[in-house]
């Protein structure tokens, strides 16, 4: 008889998981790429977390760099909790407010500008975030924008606003990029970057920003495994609490309302059914779902499949035989 499909099908052995990523960084770093050791941006959340204490493991704390990259936006617990990684694996770090080269670029006065096209009265004092809607393949999005006396506002963004919003805030990754490959070029290092398995597939991260790095340690692992290594690592539980964030706009924002709209565990085990053929029947049951609301997902899974393609796509070549020797991805 067919085993039923649950959630177990995500269980990992986190020591056997973390002694083939920690023997893979060894290999990568110090083989492949042949530096020195590893930048890796903390933001205090669990994914860079992880990667951090994967790299201090596999090479040792000294060989591990910490950045901590706050602006103006930023939660300030994102910083606390990134030092309080640091500190637990004895890295080296350093903090690099990105908020001076962010106004010089136009970062928020662009985004402000945007957003003013929907919400006249927008101004300096306001915080907004963005929050994705609509089913199946087609999303849309609203801005929710609070006044210094709380006063709220929700209004749809047209694609043209919405483009312009989500280009101004991409200066924050793209920015801090700039300054990893600083340190790394500084250092004779590699940057080490944070996504997970979700983010990677579906294509949660800023071309050329967040989507760059030399290496990627976790971008196998779904997110649940990604918690279950950080229990095994010693990663602080107020970090493992933590619902995972965007931390980009101005208002508290998680990962699900701006991208996936559904529980990570779901998706998780969405993308899992997905990727092997199991019925939406199947994965409502074990999912605490209704199979049309996992034929929605599996949509939606396709849809954003097809945007993370551009994403992912290497810079194109004319010449049929590219160069060997290894590139950074911008993906």
């Amino acid at each position: 008889m067919t085993p039923r499909f649950s959630a177990e099908v995500l269980e990992l052995d986190p020591a056997a998981a973390c002694a083939k990523i920690e023997a893979a960084i060894r290999l990568q770093v110090f083989h492949q790429l042949r530096r020195k050791g590893v930048i890796v941006g903390l933001s205090g959340g669990v994914d860079s977390s992880v990667v951090a204490s994967l790299c201090a493991r596999a090479l040792g704390a000294d060989r591990v760099f910490a950045l901590f990259m706050p602006e103006e936006d930023s939660d300030p617990a994102s910083l606390q909790l990134g030092k309080l990684v640091a500190s637990k694996l004895e890295l080296e770090s350093a903090t690099e407010s990105i908020t001076p080269i962010l106004l010089a670029a136009g970062c928020y006065s662009r985004r402000d500008e945007a957003i003013r096209t929907v919400i006249s009265e927008y101004e300096e004092g306001w915080k907004s975030k963005l929050v994705v809607g609509g089913r199946g393949p087609y999303s849309f999005f609203t801005i929710v924008a609070e006044s210094p006396t709380g006063f709220r506002r929700s209004v749809r963004l047209s694609v043209q606003a919405f483009q312009r919003v989500v280009s101004a805030t991409s200066f924050k990754q793209r920015t801090r990029k700039m300054l990893e490959y600083y340190h790394a070029d500084r250092l004779n290092y590699a940057v080490a970057g944070t996504p997970n398995r979700l983010e990677y597939d579906q294509g949660f991260f800023v071309k050329c920003g967040d989507g760059m790095a030399d290496l990627k340690p976790i971008a196998h692992l779904y997110k649940c495994q990604v918690y279950q290594l950080a229990e095994w690592l010693g990663v602080p539980e107020e970090i493992r609490r933590r619902p995972p964030t965007t931390d980009t706009y101005g208002l508290p924002q998680t990962q699900e309302e701006f991208y996936f709209s559904v529980p990570l565990l779901k998706v998780d085990l969405c993308l899992f059914g997905k990727d092997h053929g199991i019925s939406p029947a199947e994965v409502a049951s074990a999912a605490g779902l209704r199979a049309d609301e996992v034929e929605r997902i599996y949509m939606n899974i396709d849809a954003k499949r097809r945007v993370a393609e551009y994403l992912h796509q290497p810079p194109l070549l004319i010449s049929s035989e590219p160069p060997s020797p290894v590139r950074r991805h911008c993906g």
